[in-house]
């Protein structure tokens, strides 16, 4: 990889999105604050441990259909997260293995693992760079080597959505590559919702509290954000209802301290993980 970059800190002190989201997966890259910060918010939205984990299923048959169906064979994924199993290049190599992933993320820790997986991998890279910045993620020398614009991509922003803030101009973000790429080319983009005006305030009060950006949207605002692009069967969803498979592999078991939550969904399902692939 050519993106050499200095040793970035790694502030502790602050609660990480990627790094809950990792541990609700069974991972144990986290820390003592983003258990605690989990643990006291989940008894006022159990639902987040399903939801985190539909997501990743989601990634696998998203990224599933892409390859085989769309005939995608390069892929940006913004705001990729700690690596885990089934990570986007394994899912698309397992169906295509020509298959190259530029991985964009800000996060260190997400950073350090996702360059130790990928060491010695030539088709597929992890580099520091900011969603919000699409400019400098589409100039970095890393995404100019793997991604060629001139043949369909596909840019994805899964469960990722919710920490662009309107500020942000969350439209102009998520549609920036895109716009760029020619037809054929995907958007995959998934974010937390509920029609409950209290809900949604509540859920955005404590995560800006705790100095996670977040802004949980309902599905008409998601469609509106959406907007252009054409949804692929069977549409916007519950990502739950997005062609579901029973048979795709499982996930790592639900970390003994997030059991309780587990299953939460399926009594409150206002609050869920919302979104979709659409084409150009």
């Amino acid at each position: 990889m050519t993106d050499e970059q200095p040793a970035i800190p790694i502030p502790t002190d602050v609660p990480a999105s990627a790094r809950i989201y990792g541990w609700s997966l069974g991972g144990k890259d986290n820390y003592e604050i983003d258990r605690r910060f989990a643990l006291a918010h989940l008894p006022a939205f159990p639902e987040i441990v399903d939801i985190s984990r539909e997501n990743r299923l989601f990634l696998y048959r998203a990224v599933r259909y892409l390859t085989q169906e769309a005939g995608i064979r390069q892929f940006i994924d913004m705001g990729c997260g700690l690596p885990t199993n089934d990570n986007v290049h394994q899912v698309a190599r397992r169906f295509a293995p020509d298959a190259r992933v530029v991985y964009v993320d800000i996060d260190p820790i997400v950073l350090a693992h996702g360059r130790a997986l990928l060491a010695g991998d030539g088709s597929t890279t992890v580099i520091n760079g900011d969603m919000r910045d699409t400019g400098a993620v589409l100039a970095h020398p890393d995404t100019r080597r793997l991604i060629d614009f001139s043949e369909p991509l596909a840019v994805l922003y899964l469960s990722i959505g919710h920490h662009l803030l309107d500020g942000d101009d969350p439209r102009g973000v998520v549609h920036a590559v895109l716009d760029r790429a020619v037809p054929g080319s995907h958007l995959v983009f998934t974010q937390i919702t509920s029609s409950d005006p209290e809900r949604r305030t509540e859920m955005d009060a404590r995560a800006n509290g705790a100095g996670m950006p977040w802004r949980t949207r309902s599905r008409e605002e998601v469609d509106a954000l959406l907007a252009g692009p054409a949804p692929v069967e069977p549409g916007l969803v519950d990502i739950r209802d997005w062609r579901p498979d029973p048979d795709q592999p499982p996930l790592a078991p639900v970390p003994a301290e997030l059991v309780r939550f587990s299953g939460a969904s399926k009594s409150h399902p206002d609050l869920c993980e919302y979104g979709g692939v659409l084409v150009k």
